[in-house]
């Protein structure tokens, strides 16, 4: 039954948004440093992607002519996972996954000026809408947020931008691949970004020990079924289902972190917050509906 159910595009896609919303969730929950737990995550990812690659695909190397764009993609990765992780401790799993959902918007600003991209009209009122959004849920006075709050939204912006730079370097790549899959890729990345983080780790001063069997299952749980399973699930069925659907996809990611974040860390929105984040996720939908395929 569950294999019957796998062929199904569109069970695999939500599947896959399902697992992926879990990822904030796994960094709070862990007692090692943010680069530690990004670390992991690319790491745990990474062996079994490969893992994968080995007993299903066979030996199986990038193409010679995308390595420059998988460097790109790499380097931004490697800066979204350093920002983003720090976000999720200052703000919570909730908010600073659905700021860094913003990466709709920056998506479109590149395709825009780079490669002259023209943004739709549903585009155009949609980011107006999210700087509304964004300014509900932070508040009116910028100045009288703590510290800590601030810096956590700015580093959601940051991975946003990041993030929005390994899109746009991974579509770069896979320009040049004819798998239908970007198995490949996604792997050499995960390889590279946990060498990068790892030697962050090491130049921060900040140790790699996983305390306790508790935080290596959560790390296990968060490399293998968030970042392998959850993000293959939805690049095999991207082909298949409508832009609509995908749209929806994306939404539902930061949705349900929200959702996990009141229900595992009771956390607490006023009137103007949920207001404020409904306004960001209606924006980030219709962002998203132009990039989908």
């Amino acid at each position: 039954m569950a294999i019957k159910h796998l062929r199904n595009p569109h069970f695999r896609l939500f599947i896959g948004a399902f697992l992926i919303s879990f990822s904030p969730i796994f960094v709070r929950l862990v007692s090692v440093s943010p680069t530690a737990s990004a670390f992991y995550r690319t790491l745990f990812g990474a062996i079994a992607l490969l893992v994968y690659l080995l007993i299903v695909r066979g030996r199986q190397l990038p193409r010679r002519a995308i390595w420059l764009a998988l460097a790109s993609a790499t380097l931004f990765f490697a800066l979204d996972l350093w920002f983003w992780h720090r976000s999720v401790l200052l703000i919570g799993p909730g908010l600073s996954t659905l700021i860094a959902n913003l990466q709709v918007f920056f998506m479109i600003a590149a395709g825009w000026l780079l490669f002259r991209e023209r943004p739709g009209w549903i585009q155009i009122v949609a980011a107006p809408i999210a700087i509304a959004g964004l300014a509900l849920i932070a508040g009116a006075d910028w100045s009288a947020l703590e510290d800590g709050f601030r810096l956590g939204m700015v580093l959601g912006l940051l991975t946003a931008v990041s993030y929005a730079g390994y899109l746009l370097s991974m579509r770069r790549a896979r320009n040049h691949s004819s798998d239908p899959l970007p198995i490949v890729e996604v792997a050499t990345v995960s390889v590279f970004v946990s060498l990068i983080l790892g030697a962050t780790a090491l130049a921060e001063g900040t140790s790699l020990a996983i305390p306790t069997l508790g935080d290596f299952g959560w790390l296990l749980a968060y490399g293998v079924l968030a970042h392998a399973v959850g993000l293959m699930l939805i690049a095999s069925s991207l082909i298949e289902v409508t832009a609509a659907e995908v749209g929806i996809a994306l939404l539902l990611q930061p949705a349900l972190s929200l959702l996990w974040d009141v229900l595992i860390f009771q956390r607490a929105f006023s009137a103007i917050e949920g207001f404020g984040v409904v306004l960001t996720l209606a924006a980030i939908y219709l962002g998203s509906q132009r990039r989908a395929p």
